[in-house]
């Protein structure tokens, strides 16, 4: 039996709306330590890692490790049915092949329950190594979205440039040049709004746009969000969730044809 209880149920639309448009179906992995996703776009170039912890809900039981695949637009279109102040109950009962949410009002004078058909999804853990990146920088989330959304309506992929200054995000397209540069910074009043360079080594690599634009759905869980980066690795975009956990999107950069023939 799997049963989890989130006072503020709406986490879980938020965390749904980072992931929809970037995987439609995927497996939910169930143990005693909490629910954890991995998955790859349909272009098998993004990866998104979700983990939430047991210790971090209302209630949470889980009797043994068990993977329950779900189609995550269905999901999300069964989530509306909840409030944004709703609480939400999640129950998979070991013999069944579906899914139960429980969306109840915080009054209690509202009960919502929906079920939804499993799916049998193969997929397979690709063990994401702790790496050890080059440059990290920490930075308000509604900044990160904002700039790269600005970005998108110029070009298609944006370069990250780390100093120990700041990072910059430039673009190139048919409409123009752009670049961006957001400075370290830790002078503001709340430390949601600072931003931070931890720097090993200054580091420049290109990215597909759509894809930064697609991870920063994810804005709402977290005031602040982090981008790691180092050469010949993927870029890591992390948001995370206090106590709750967390949600880390992998992207592999651009190789440059130049540069690799340069470097050869």
């Amino acid at each position: 039996m799997f049963e989890a209880k989130l006072i503020q149920g709406n986490l879980i639309k938020k965390i749904m709306e980072g992931l929809k448009d970037l995987v439609t179906e995927a497996n939910f992995d169930l143990s005693p330590g909490g629910v954890s996703l991995q998955a790859m776009d349909s272009s098998h170039v993004a990866l998104v890692a979700l983990m939430l912890r047991g210790d971090a809900f209302e209630n949470y039981r889980c009797d043994r490790p068990r993977s329950i695949g779900m189609n995550l637009v269905n999901l999300s279109k069964v989530l509306k049915c909840a409030g944004n102040d709703d609480t939400m109950t999640l129950k998979a009962d070991d013999t069944q092949n579906n899914i139960t949410l429980v969306f109840e009002s915080q009054a209690e004078d509202k009960y919502a329950e929906v079920q939804m058909e499993l799916m049998d999804i193969d997929s397979e853990h690709l063990g994401i190594p702790d790496n050890t990146y080059d440059a990290i920088v920490k930075m308000p989330s509604a900044q990160f979205s904002q700039i790269v959304k600005d970005l998108s309506s110029i070009g298609d992929t944006v370069t990250v440039s780390v100093t120990k200054d700041g990072i910059t995000f430039s673009t190139s397209g048919d409409v123009g040049t752009a670049h961006i540069t957001c400075k370290q910074n830790t002078s503001m009043e709340k430390e949601a709004d600072h931003t931070t360079v931890n720097l090993e080594h200054p580091v420049t690599l290109t990215f597909a746009l759509r894809y930064f634009v697609t991870f920063a759905k994810s804005t709402s869980l977290s005031h602040q969000m982090s981008i790691s980066l180092s050469k010949e690795l993927p870029v890591m975009v992390e948001y995370a969730m206090g106590d709750m956990g967390h949600i880390r999107f992998y992207l592999a950069p651009k190789i440059d044809d130049e540069e690799s023939m340069d470097d050869s």
